[in-house]
């Protein structure tokens, strides 16, 4: 222990810059006394004061070695070496490199048992997560919050992305995702983190991008492109010749070439349903359904309206539940168009519709010969696991095919 006399000289308000500084750089070093530090802007007490601990002249700027400086306390009265004292007069000495040590090592535990959750989730097969997981790592989620609370929203966000966008994935209600994965119906709200991190990756998953929605609205429209309801009546899905087993009133409807806007609610309401076997078509634009109902067909069409939506996604997995039914797909031939055709061939059993590499050879030939002017793709390209050659064909083309410039050889098929 320093004796109280020569802690009392040694904590004198002159000689605080040379401790603070040797504290700062204790820290750096591991709390060894090695290097040197330089002292600028003394004042004359300082000097003197420095002078005297140090028996030298010492001018306005000055170099300490802390080696010397160590041994020399250690001879002088306060009979212990430069760490002592200076936790004595300033506070403990923390180790920034254990620390920054164990820190890296907690991170990569952290990373560890997040990519074990992936796995266990079924998600690890997928890119956007490995590049959802690499971004909340680099925008320092570890460092933000405690280990604990690290494990449980990393656990919670990657099931409820499991329960939406992976093998899982089904229809909810907001309230109903949140009960089911936190235990409580709010935590899911969009002020909470687990929200947050669960849109970037829902981001990822459904647009390939990272960015986070930043409106209400835009966020409303991400839940709902994942099968997540805010509601069960404000959105509906247009169908035609849907002829399910005790609903007389769709039976109805389709008989005479009535199309039909089902909400959620309802979809819920009339299940379980029961189909007979056979092949639903789902299009993606209206025109397709509407120019069928025109022409007198009577097949049973689906049409998602772009990126398919929670009541859309109910509907299809309300008619193919039973396993008679299989869906055949057509959309656009765009990126987007591809990744929603990827989206629905994951999640259900189903075909393609015209919608190969021989079919979009045919309609990019077909706009050719009729003058139609090119539109180029836009965005990124995106995989054709039904079809390889489609993405190809397309990178190849580069031309954008919407479905309503094919409807005439769609409805061939009808």
């Amino acid at each position: 222990m320093i004796p109280p006399a020569t802690l009392a000289y040694l904590s004198s308000p002159v000689l605080r810059p040379l401790w603070a500084a040797a504290h700062s750089r204790l820290a750096r070093n591991g709390r060894t006394a090695r290097g040197r530090l330089t002292l600028t802007s003394l004042d004359p007490p300082q000097r003197e004061a420095l002078g005297h601990l140090l028996d030298r002249i010492v001018t306005a700027t000055h170099t300490v070695d802390l080696s010397q400086l160590d041994e020399r306390l250690r001879t002088t009265a306060a009979g212990t070496g430069l760490l002592d004292v200076v936790e004595a007069v300033v506070g403990p000495v923390p180790d920034r490199r254990a620390l920054a040590s164990a820190s890296r090592s907690q991170r990569a535990a952290l990373r560890d048992h997040a990519t074990a959750a992936l796995t266990t989730a079924g998600l690890s097969g997928h890119a956007w997560a490995h590049e959802w997981m690499d971004q909340l790592w680099r925008q320092g989620l570890p460092a933000r919050l405690p280990a604990d609370d690290v494990h449980r929203v990393i656990e919670q966000a990657v099931a409820t992305l499991a329960r939406t966008v992976g093998e899982q994935a089904r229809t909810w209600s907001r309230g109903e995702l949140a009960q089911a994965v936190t235990g409580s119906a709010h935590g899911l709200d969009d002020d909470t983190t687990l929200a947050r991190l669960v849109l970037r990756g829902l981001a990822l998953a459904l647009t390939g991008s990272p960015t986070l929605p930043t409106g209400a609205a835009e966020r409303r429209a991400l839940w709902d492109a994942a099968g997540v309801a805010g509601d069960t009546i404000a959105t509906t899905v247009l169908a035609c010749g849907l002829r399910p087993h005790g609903i007389a009133w769709l039976q109805e409807r389709a008989d005479i070439g009535a199309e039909s806007h089902l909400t959620l609610r309802e979809i819920r309401r009339l299940a379980p349903w029961s189909m007979p076997p056979q092949t639903v078509y789902v299009c993606e634009n209206p025109r397709v359904l509407e120019a069928a109902l025109d022409n007198g067909v009577r097949a049973p069409i689906v049409c998602t309206m772009g990126n398919p939506t929670t009541v859309t996604l109910a509907l299809l997995d309300a008619i193919t539940a039973a396993g008679h039914v299989t869906l055949a797909y057509h959309g656009d031939f765009d990126w987007p168009g591809i990744a929603i055709a990827a989206r629905i061939m994951r999640r259900y059993p189903a075909a393609p519709w015209q919608f190969t590499a021989v079919h979009y050879r045919e309609a990019v030939a077909q706009a050719t010969r009729r003058g139609t002017p090119r539109q180029p793709l836009t965005g990124s390209p995106v995989q054709s696991p039904w079809d390889p050659a489609l993405v190809v064909a397309m990178a190849e083309q580069n031309v954008a095919i919407h479905e309503e410039a094919l409807i005439e050889t769609l409805l061939a098929d009808l």
